[in-house]
This record gives structure tokens, C-alpha cells and sequence, in this order.
């Protein structure tokens, strides 16, 4: 399975771990998929793209289409965060594209950050 998740209630926390050759399918459908959850609404997110190899068939338009969907589905009432740990170029690149897409929106409550390793993403995760 291209993206797996955990949700650590204790922490508020959802945790993803990608990897293979994913698909827009796959992350529009993961997005739809947890964040409709009602027990996340509110959780900061943590995802894992070290292991991706490839993102098959993306383009601008679909990153700003699941930027505009994640951020009608954010919380309103709180601010949360979404740390990505990419250390693939392009990744990394689609990653803050993302990011940029998240900034300029109205809807968005959630800040997101791109980062090369892991340890990075959780400390400004765990920052206040």
C-alpha cells in the first residue's frame, strides 16, 4: 500500500508513511479518506515521503486542486501543522509548491512546512 497512517490520539498527531510510486488517486483518496475522520479534526499531521520513488501523473493543477480540498476540510477553529520530510528533490519541490498553494488560501488554518529529515519536521511539529 503506496500510504499507510496512524493516529496517535495522545500526541493529536496523524502520522503517514509513503512510499513506492504513488498516484494523485492515491493521495486525493487518503486526504478524503482520514481528514473527513471526525476524531482528527484538529490533529497536526506528519508525513513520511522518504521512501516515495516516484508520484506518478501530477501536475500544478492537481497540487492547488488538494491544496484547495485539504484546506476546506482544516478545522477553522484551530491552527494545526503539517510537517513534510521529503529528501527527494522533486518531492521536496512538489512538496513547497504545495505549501505555497496552502499559504495563499483563506480557507487554510494549517501551516505546512517542507523538510529534508525527519528529526527537523518533528521539532517544529512539537514547537509551540
Amino acid at each position: 500500500m503506496p500510504i499507510e497512517y496512524h493516529i496517535d490520539h495522545g500526541r493529536r498527531l496523524v502520522l503517514i508513511s509513503a512510499s513506492g510510486k504513488l498516484t494523485e488517486e492515491d493521495i486525493f483518496n487518503y486526504r478524503r479518506k482520514v481528514w473527513s475522520l471526525p476524531d482528527v479534526r484538529g490533529f497536526n499531521e506528519l508525513v513520511d515521503g522518504r521512501k516515495v520513488e516516484e508520484i506518478l501523473s501530477i501536475t500544478i493543477e492537481k497540487i492547488s486542486e488538494l491544496a484547495k480540498l485539504s484546506a476546506s476540510m482544516d478545522d477553522k477553529a484551530i491552527s494545526t501543522k503539517l510537517a513534510i520530510v521529503a529528501s527527494d528533490t522533486f518531492l521536496y519541490g512538489m512538496g513547497r509548491l504545495y505549501e505555497a498553494f496552502r499559504t495563499v488560501n483563506p480557507k487554510s488554518t494549517k501551516k505546512v512546512s517542507v523538510f529534508r529529515t525527519m528529526q527537523e519536521a518533528i521539532d517544529w511539529i512539537e514547537e509551540n
